[in-house]
């Protein structure tokens, strides 16, 4: 097995096995995690596999992650519990916030379990954005218009991932909520004051999370560039709010993305500005060119700050899951919250 630090770079596989060309990829001294899709996604069985083929590929293991949060963003289905959008927690919460806190933990406990159970390491949850009502991309995947209950539900849920031995990673900083456009098609820019994102800031400052994932929009109170691009905004996440986890770009093959010009600058300028590790989805020839042409003096610290979030428990097995009190009793909490 390779002995190699893990890279700056998340990349992802075309289809539902290992190529040759993928192998070769994710041994590469740059990379240092892989992001599942839908696509990558047959069976159980098959992401079973397929991850532990992933995981014997070099030492430490790649960091396997997926973005999984429930609702409209679940990117493995049949086979696994339908999982509600964040919504119908703070809805919840409106009626009975012990109640909403306890359906949270629950949520969180069996994402995490049935992930890790098939060889899962870290889902990108829980967005902490706000509910402002007009974005296009955010919508029932936030919890709430509040921040206070936004960070009491997302504490509650990261105590379920925990329990199964998974991080969290709050996203998408300093605030999604607020802007309109959709990141993925559009450049969003927002253009509140600092005073008045606070509110938006709220949740990062009270919760213990393992990981952040940067915005691609533009916060012109701070800077002319995108959060992920932005020193200042990374600054602000580590001396002001004094996050010393990791720190994830958006999908930088996203349009929102594009201010700063090619891949091969994107990665560069995200990396420079201080994010751990940088997503290149669903672009292999970008991949490709940013593996052969990029040259960065790779920080060690940034490293073991993305190995920190590999799980060093085992997870419980498939089998031992279905008879698992913890996991039955929650299933029956989101079975209710599904009525």
């Amino acid at each position: 097995m390779m002995q190699l630090p893990l890279g700056p770079l998340m990349i992802d596989i075309a289809g539902t096995a290992l190529t040759e060309l993928d192998c070769q990829r994710l041994r590469h001294p740059l990379v240092g995690g892989i992001i599942l899709f839908s696509r990558n996604y047959e069976s159980p069985s098959q992401l079973a596999a397929l991850n532990a083929e992933i995981h014997a590929l070099r030492q430490p293991p790649l960091l396997i992650a997926v973005d999984h949060e429930g609702g409209r963003v679940q990117r493995f289905r049949e086979g696994f519990t339908r999982l509600p959008a964040m919504a119908t927690l703070g809805r919840l919460w409106d009626q009975n916030p012990d109640a909403a806190q306890q359906a949270a933990h629950q949520v969180g406990y069996v994402l995490a379990a049935e992930l890790r159970a098939r060889g899962v390491d870290y889902s990108f949850t829980p967005v902490l954005d706000l509910d402002y009502g007009p974005s296009r991309v955010i919508g029932d995947r936030a919890f709430h218009r509040q921040p206070a209950v936004v960070a009491a539900l997302a504490a509650a849920l990261g105590d379920g991932l925990r329990q199964a031995g998974m991080g969290s990673c709050g996203k998408h900083f300093p605030g999604h909520g607020y802007v309109i456009p959709d990141s993925h098609v559009e450049l969003p820019v927002d253009d509140r004051e600092l005073d008045a994102m606070q509110e938006d800031i709220m949740p990062y400052r009270r919760l213990a999370l393992d990981g952040v994932m940067a915005a691609h929009v533009i916060y012109e109170c701070v800077d002319c560039n995108t959060a992920v691009f932005s020193n200042k905004w990374i600054g602000y996440l580590r001396n002001d709010i004094k996050f010393d986890g990791a720190v994830f770009t958006d999908d930088l093959s996203m349009a929102g993305a594009g201010v700063v010009g090619d891949m091969l600058n994107r990665v560069d300028t995200a990396y420079r500005a201080g994010c751990d590790m940088l997503l290149v989805c669903n672009s292999p020839d970008a991949v490709g060119v940013v593996l052969e042409n990029w040259r960065p003096n790779v920080d060690p610290a940034s490293g073991k700050r993305i190995e920190a979030l590999i799980p060093t428990d085992a997870a419980l097995d498939w089998a031992s899951l279905q008879s698992d009190p913890a996991y039955l009793a929650a299933l029956q909490t989101i079975t209710q919250l599904a009525a």
